[in-house]
């Protein structure tokens, strides 16, 4: 399984990013070899306007199983990721990316409703 996490750097203890579009890295975490990947996403910072559409659009490149975000997209991204099978969690703002995954594992993370 391959899950991608928001997050504000990267490591396993790099500290959960709560924003989905403006998010300063996605950490792609591949269970299957055990293997982290970072995807900056630093260029939306500047943006004015879609940010969360460049994100979503970054995240289905990875075609990643799962995403774990602190808040959940904007209405527009959650368009496109609605149309994707990424199944999306919410609720990690105030941790760790190791942290966010012990919560998805534990079954403490809120599944974002397409």
């Amino acid at each position: 399984m391959k899950i991608v996490f928001t997050a504000k750097g990267k490591s396993w203890d790099s500290l959960m990013d709560p924003r989905f579009g403006r998010t300063d890295t996605l950490v792609v975490y591949n269970e299957e070899d055990d293997s982290l990947s970072f995807i900056s996403n630093a260029d939306t910072e500047t943006m004015e306007h879609g940010a969360g559409l460049q994100a979503a659009k970054k995240v289905l490149e990875l075609n990643p199983d799962i995403l774990i975000t602190g808040n959940g997209p904007g209405n527009k991204a959650l368009e496109i990721l609605k149309k994707s099978k990424v199944t999306m969690y919410v609720g990690a703002g105030d941790m760790t990316v190791k942290e966010a995954y012990s919560a998805f594992l534990a079954n403490k993370l809120t599944k974002f409703q397409k």
